[in-house]
């Protein structure tokens, strides 16, 4: 199915250069001369890159066909994860370098989202927050202004920044799109 530059919308999924493509953001332009363009920030579905595009306003594209998988997180081993389809109870193996900065946020027995391009994995989509247990911080400095924060790393070997009054083993919410502290939870 052909989808036009000028039909473009948030969370559009297209083939750019044989590749697929999101889009995540868009303004149309009109210049004072000449057709309309299309100002377009996109994200590489399978390398993650994000770029910024112009195309002309009737440049056409091919839909990128994106299948989505409810799975579960099983275990790591050696710097590959191990995910299990919750419908079919199939197991697929990813590579560090698909997880990518996902693996900070990913717990066993956690539900993702698999999503799959020509049948392989492209990416794995997490929760919005996750839980965490902070393994390592300093102790709190008494009288310390509450806004004051401290380093801390949890069990997942993610390095934030987290309020003075978490101590070491305490669960925190963090959220994954910017991996910073929340609350506790």
């Amino acid at each position: 199915m052909a989808i036009e530059a000028g039909d473009f919308k948030t969370g559009l999924t297209v083939i750019v250069d044989n590749d697929p493509w999101v889009v995540l953001d868009f303004m149309h332009v009109k210049p004072g001369k000449g057709a309309a363009i299309l100002k377009t920030k996109m994200k590489n579905l399978k390398t993650g890159s994000t770029q910024e595009r112009n195309f002309n306003a009737s440049t056409k594209f091919e839909a990128a066909m994106i299948e989505k998988k409810n799975a579960t997180f099983s275990y790591e081993m050696g710097g590959t994860y191990y995910f299990m389809d919750d419908e079919t109870y199939e197991q697929y193996e990813l590579d560090e370098n698909i997880i990518g900065d996902n693996k900070y946020y990913i717990l066993e027995g956690l539900s993702v989202m698999l999503m799959f391009f020509e049948g392989s994995v492209l990416n794995v989509s997490v929760p919005a927050s996750v839980e965490l247990t902070v393994v390592e911080t300093t102790p709190a400095i008494k009288g310390a202004p509450s806004t004051q924060t401290k380093d801390a790393i949890t069990e997942t070997g993610l390095s934030l920044r987290i309020p003075q009054f978490i101590e070491q083993g305490e669960k925190i919410v963090v959220t994954t799109a910017d991996g910073k502290y929340s609350s506790r939870a």
